[in-house]
Order: structure tokens, then C-alpha cells, then sequence
């Protein structure tokens, strides 16, 4: 029950039916969900956890947005993203390379109108790459900052020109992962996360003036 109550509450927060500093009170969402506190305050303490809520001066609370939080988590995420690229450079086997080129397929074969499916084909070519680095530490640390964008809902592949460009910049970064190119692996991976970073303040800053 509790899973199930998590689920649904995290879907809820990232498709923006809680908005940000929406409270989150455990009664209210008990009657929501039809279920006692108790799952839901396993939910909650979960989705802390997860970075999706916070405590309040009244209560738990829809964690805000903030482009100081965007610049926070890709000066982690930038980083991180360029050593797993690097390290799947110098470590991937045969089977990372397949499963790798795989997932860019996928990604390419993806309808560019459903920005749901291309968010989730992207994340999987990247869940590729951080996998092909085998390095748990960074695939745990990368794969909590991306549980912090799910809060940012709309995707900068949706940006005018962004999709064919990230495309491309993938298909770059695997060749690299296939030369073994490790430096070059690294430099594209990076220069691949401050575009998206850019793009995510400004698809911020375009809604905060809508």
C-alpha cells in the first residue's frame, strides 16, 4: 500500500498537480488516496528523500523551484555526467556498446511530439552511459539529482532545435565511448549537460513570466 501511495503522490508533484509549495497534509491526502497515515507519512518521508518535498514551518510542503536550485544541480550533475562518459570510455564491454547504440535507436525512433516519450528515451540513453562507466557511486549520485529535475516537468528537448541536436551530440559521445576516447568522451558529455542546463533556466524563466 504504502509503494502504491508513493507512486501515485510522486506522480502527482512531477506532472505539477501539486504545485510547488503546495502543503502536503497527511489527513487530507489519506482521504485522497483512500488509505490510513500511515502509508502516506512512508510516502512522504520517501519523497524527502527523494528531494520532491521538504518540511515547512506548518508541515510538509511541495519543494519549490528555484533557477539557484537548476544552477545547484547541474554544477553537480555536469561533472559527474562527464567522468561516467569518461569512465565508460575506459571500462564499457562489448555488451554496454550494444545496448548503448541501442537506446540511441530508440531515442531516434521516438515520436519528436511526445515530449513524455522523448524525456524518457533520453534518461534511458543516459542510464546507459552512466551504467557502461561501472561506477555505482556515480550512477546512485546521478540518478538522485535527476529525481530533483523530475520537479522541472517540461523538457528542453522540446526547445526549437534541441532534439536533432541532442541526437546528434549523443551519437558523438558514443563514438567516443566506442574509440575508447576517454578525454573526448568526457569534454562532449560536458559540453552536452551545459546546453541543457542553459535551456532548462531559460524554459524556467519563460513560464515564470507566463
Amino acid at each position: 500500500m504504502s509503494a502504491d501511495v508513493y507512486d501515485r503522490l510522486r506522480g502527482e508533484i512531477t506532472s505539477g498537480a501539486f504545485q510547488p509549495g503546495a502543503p502536503l497534509v497527511e489527513l487530507v491526502l489519506a482521504q485522497r488516496y483512500g488509505t490510513s497515515r500511515t502509508p502516506i507519512r512512508e510516502a512522504l518521508r520517501r519523497l524527502e528523500q527523494d528531494g520532491l518535498v521538504e518540511r515547512g514551518d506548518r508541515g510538509m510542503r511541495v519543494r519549490p523551484r528555484s533557477p539557484e536550485e537548476i544552477l545547484e544541480i547541474y554544477e553537480a550533475r555536469i561533472p559527474l555526467e562527464s567522468t561516467a562518459a569518461g569512465g565508460a570510455a575506459e571500462r564499457r564491454s562489448e555488451f554496454d556498446l550494444v545496448r548503448l547504440r541501442r537506446m540511441a535507436s530508440a531515442m531516434a525512433a521516438t515520436d519528436p511530439s511526445d515530449p513524455v516519450a522523448m524525456a524518457a528515451n533520453n534518461r534511458a540513453v543516459h542510464e546507459a552511459i552512466w551504467t557502461a562507466s561501472h561506477n555505482g557511486t556515480i550512477v546512485d549520485l546521478l540518478t538522485r539529482l535527476n529525481n530533483h529535475l523530475a520537479r522541472y516537468p517540461a523538457t528542453t528537448l522540446a526547445v526549437e532545435g534541441r532534439w536533432a541536436e541532442a541526437l546528434r551530440e549523443h551519437d558523438e559521445i558514443i563514438e567516443a565511448i566506442a574509440n575508447r576516447d576517454r578525454d573526448g568522451a568526457s569534454e562532449l558529455a560536458r559540453k552536452h549537460m551545459t546546453k541543457a542546463r542553459d535551456l532548462r533556466l531559460q524554459i524556467y524563466g519563460e513560464q515564470a513570466t507566463l
